[in-house]
C-alpha cells in the first residue's frame, strides 16, 4: 500500500483537530505536520515535502490561494487540495489558476476527503461534486474574470501586503512580518492601490473578497 504523507493548513485548531482525527483512521495517510497561517503552511511545506497539502482558503497572514502558488512554484512535486466552506466561482477558479489540484467543500465527508487525497496524490484532479458540475458549464467572461485578471497584475509581495491590509495590520506590522522597511510597504501599498484604482481600505477589502484572495466569511478590521 502506497503511504501518502500530508500536511495540514487549518487556522481554526477544532478543524484542524477533526481533520487529524478523520485522516488518522486511513491506514495509507499519514498527517506529517499541522500549519495555522499560510506563511507557515509554505514554510513546513518546504521543510517535510509532503505529497499532498490540504489547504484552507481563509488563513492569516498568507491566504491559502498565494501559500498554493508558492508551494508549487518551489515544490512542483506536492499536490494542493483547498479546503473551503464556501464554493462560489471566484475561490475555485483562483485557487485551480494558483496550481490546487482539488477544491473541497468543509461539509465533505471523510470517505471523500481521503479520496480526494489519493486522487490528487496519484496526479488527478478532484473537486466536490458540486463544484465538479459546475465546471462542465461554460460560462462568459464576467466580473470575477476581470478581477482575476487584475489579480494577476499585482506582483507576488504586493499580494500579501494587501492581504495584511486588509487584515486591518498597520505598515509597521505589515514590515515586521514581511521583513522589510516600512518605506517599502508604503512604496507596495501605492503601487497595488494604483495598479487597482483603488484607494481606500475598505475598497480594497471588496476587491479582496470578490478575486478570492480571502474569504467574506473572514471578519476584517477596516482602519
Amino acid at each position: 500500500m502506497k503511504h501518502i504523507t500530508v500536511l495540514l493548513a487549518e487556522d481554526h485548531m477544532i478543524v484542524r483537530e477533526g481533520l487529524r482525527n478523520l485522516l488518522a483512521t486511513e491506514p495509507d495517510l499519514e498527517v506529517v505536520g499541522e500549519a495555522q497561517t499560510g506563511r507557515q503552511a509554505v514554510a513546513l511545506a518546504k521543510k517535510l515535502r509532503p505529497a499532498v497539502v490540504v489547504m484552507d482558503i481563509a488563513m492569516p497572514l498568507l491566504n491559502g490561494l498565494e501559500a498554493t502558488r508558492q508551494i508549487r512554484k518551489d515544490i512542483p512535486d506536492t499536490k494542493v487540495l483547498m479546503l473551503s466552506a464556501h464554493s462560489d466561482d471566484a475561490y475555485v477558479e483562483q485557487a485551480t489558476a494558483m496550481g490546487a489540484a482539488g477544491f473541497l467543500l468543509k461539509q465533505t465527508s471523510a470517505h471523500d476527503l481521503a479520496r480526494a487525497i489519493r486522487e490528487v496524490a496519484s496526479g488527478k484532479t478532484f473537486f466536490s461534486p458540486a463544484i465538479a458540475k459546475r465546471l462542465h458549464d461554460q460560462k462568459a467572461p464576467d466580473r470575477t474574470g476581470q478581477l482575476k485578471q487584475q489579480a494577476n497584475r499585482l506582483s507576488a509581495r504586493e499580494l500579501e501586503v494587501l492581504q495584511l491590509i486588509v487584515e486591518g495590520e498597520p505598515n509597521k506590522q505589515v514590515a515586521d512580518e514581511l521583513g522589510i522597511s516600512i518605506k517599502t510597504v508604503e512604496k507596495h501599498r501605492q503601487s497595488l492601490m494604483q495598479k487597482l484604482n483603488i484607494h481606500d481600505v475598505a475598497g480594497l477589502t471588496r476587491y479582496a473578497i470578490g478575486a478570492g484572495i480571502i474569504e467574506s466569511s473572514v471578519q476584517l478590521t477596516i482602519v
